[in-house]
């Protein structure tokens, strides 16, 4: 059996490679994040658009047949198959497993050895860099039928922030005013915080 250890693409895939990450940075840390501080998704498209990147990547190399293709797309579409719901960190866990499996399997000697260290540290390097070392907060949101309606007001946003972290006991980060009903005196307040800062997260993570 030939093994490829090496040959000239490498230089193509660290140089695609390299683009690919600086604006997947700058849409998803510097666009997505920045308004919406959903820390879960921030990993899942980083994640996501990097094992796309190398499958796409390697497939390009390898003369594949109508049957293996569809066969791939039978492999993915496993992801949809499931009985019980499952976090959007471990679908992408998932989607990582199944995609360098089949990065892996298909690797031939069309594909060096470089090549194929340099996909499966990068995902491991960035997933390691993302769940522990990068460390953004996760911001959980939370809609609230707010009764004093007389702190719902632009000029008492303050009181209003402190009121609601006395009666939810948690630390706010914003709030946001959504529709009032003068009718009975209440209105629908949405709460943002952050889990790492209190004693007790959101389960899910999900607005309730």
């Amino acid at each position: 059996m030939t093994v490829n250890w090496f040959d000239d693409d490498v230089y193509k895939l660290l140089v695609r490679l390299s683009i690919n990450f600086v604006f997947i940075t700058i849409i998803v840390r510097f666009i997505y994040y920045r308004i919406t501080k959903r820390k879960d998704y921030l990993f899942t498209y980083y994640l996501i658009g990097f094992i796309i990147f190398f499958i796409c990547f390697s497939l390009k190399k390898l003369d594949i047949d109508t049957g293996m293709g569809l066969g791939l797309f039978a492999i993915f579409s496993i992801i949809r198959y499931r009985t019980s719901q499952i976090e959007i960190k471990e679908m992408t866990y998932l989607f990582i497993v199944i995609g360098l499996s089949v990065v892996n399997s298909l690797a031939s000697k069309q594909i060096s050895m470089v090549e194929l260290g340099i996909i499966n540290v990068t995902m491991v390097a960035m997933t390691y860099i993302l769940e522990y070392v990068w460390l953004l907060k996760h911001e959980t949101r939370k809609t609230i039928l707010f009764d004093n309606i007389k702190l719902v007001d632009v000029s008492k946003q303050d009181e209003l922030k402190l009121e609601l972290e006395r009666r939810t006991g948690l630390t706010i980060n914003r709030v946001e005013i959504g529709k009032i009903n003068y009718l009975d005196d209440t209105a629908q307040v949405r709460v943002f915080y952050f889990d790492e800062e209190q004693g007790l997260s959101d389960y899910t993570g999900e607005e309730d």
